[in-house]
């Protein structure tokens, strides 16, 4: 089996983020299972805290080690500013000579860091980039907000990118559509008919940046946040008999309980305000969340490892949340890599409707929903035969996404 490298974004530098990590571990622990020897190749931001740094560095090979991944890690920042020259990348826990050795035997590179230079991809034989934001990756990238080197191939979730009639363009490229994997050792079933919640683990905001609104500069301008989302389907938790947890991330670093006691002019016996999504600030973003009948939690807390991430899907009922607007806007077919966990652990979810899908199945085990009655039409559903919709739920991530299914094909594509 051949030697693959893949280059996750931002994972050294968000270790209170236990979702994050998993998206790319489902590819490194798939293709390892296969029999491939995988490498972990990172860019590291340093924060100029040496001691922040050495922390973050210390968490992160602590955690590759509990995968067994640790002596397969590359991480790397640069020798200059952007201003300089001719910069370089420097690798951190290797010697230059080992680690450039390693990227130019290996077969191919799977790159999730979008802005990887060209001097880094040109050290390997075959390069493909892996879009797992599809519709958004292709606006940014025909707007001109975001430009990406030439990579010898082009892999994406979407089942809409490069159709003829998607709502984005394909940037003319020939894009090779995949599915993204689950690996299923890692997420055993785990049944429990007293389960109470029906969970999700998300970001409040963007993230700031370019992900933060779409906008094409003249025409196009909307808000792009899972904030938006939730809020449209506030009144939910009155319309159904099941218990609805939010793990939130808030704000700018802030947890609820913390934005709460910040902020308490404002009770939740006030009159709300007359649009529920004009911002009033996120510590009444979290009252007014919770008068509606929402639980609201700190996703740091709850899952801010790997570990503890898999712990607390795995003792949810099921899952229910929402999708950026972007992934409505433009009908992209989208799941996600979260809502995978939740199905693998047999789990039910009961997830916002992006589009029409060949693939995806919907009203058994997994419901896709565009309207407050949809999701507590299938918030019921689920709770009138609960075992069925858990046992339809693995089947689905056994099915569809299972990476010993997935990553063989994506390595056909990727190597012929």
């Amino acid at each position: 089996m051949p030697t693959v490298v893949i280059s996750p974004t931002n994972v050294v530098g968000s270790p209170a983020f236990g979702g994050h990590a998993w998206v790319y571990l489902q590819y490194a622990l798939g293709l390892r299972d296969l029999g491939c020897e995988v490498y972990w190749l990172e860019r590291f931001h340093p924060t100029g805290d040496p001691e922040r740094d050495a922390l973050l560095r210390s968490t992160f090979q602590a955690r590759m080690a509990g995968f067994g991944l640790a002596e397969h890690t590359l991480l790397y920042t640069w020798s200059a500013d952007r201003e300089e020259r001719d910069p370089r990348p420097v690798f951190l826990d290797h010697a230059e000579a080992r680690v450039d050795a390693i990227l130019r035997r290996a077969e191919l590179l799977l790159n999730f860091h979008y802005s990887m230079s060209p001097e880094l991809l040109a050290r390997f034989r075959r390069t493909a980039l892996v879009d797992i934001d599809p519709g958004l990756f292709q606006w940014w990238m025909a707007t001109g907000q975001l430009s990406v080197a030439r990579h010898d191939l082009h892999l994406t979730i979407g089942e809409t990118v490069g159709h003829p009639d998607a709502r984005f363009p394909d940037c003319g490229l020939a894009w090779t559509r995949i599915r993204p994997p689950i690996w299923l050792p890692a997420w055993p079933v785990h049944f429990d008919a007293g389960a109470r919640d029906f969970t999700t683990v998300s970001s409040w905001w963007g993230g700031g940046g370019e992900g933060e609104w779409v906008t094409d500069g003249k025409d196009v301008c909307y808000e792009n946040n899972k904030r938006a989302s939730f809020l449209a389907f506030l009144d939910l938790p009155r319309r159904t008999r099941e218990r609805l947890e939010l793990a939130l991330s808030i704000g700018e670093g802030d947890p609820p309980e913390q934005a709460a006691r910040e902020a308490p002019e404002w009770r939740p016996e006030k009159p709300a305000p007359a649009d529920a999504t004009d911002y009033v600030g996120d510590a009444h973003d979290v009252a007014l969340l919770r008068h509606a009948g929402w639980s609201v939690r700190d996703a740091r807390e709850v899952a801010g490892s790997p570990k503890d991430f898999r712990a607390y899907v795995q003792q949810s009922r099921g899952e229910f949340s929402c999708a950026k607007p972007s992934c409505m806007a433009f009908q992209n077919a989208w799941i996600s890599d979260r809502t995978l966990c939740y199905l693998a652990s047999g789990k039910p979810a009961v997830v916002q409707d992006t589009g029409p899908s060949l693939t995806l199945p919907n009203g058994l085990g997994l419901f896709r929903f565009g309207t407050r009655d949809e999701a507590a039409m299938a918030l019921e559903a689920v709770r009138a035969d609960y075992p069925k919709q858990c046992r339809a739920a693995r089947e689905i991530a056994e099915a569809y996404f299972d990476s010993r299914i997935v990553l063989p094909r994506l390595l056909d594509a990727a190597l012929g």
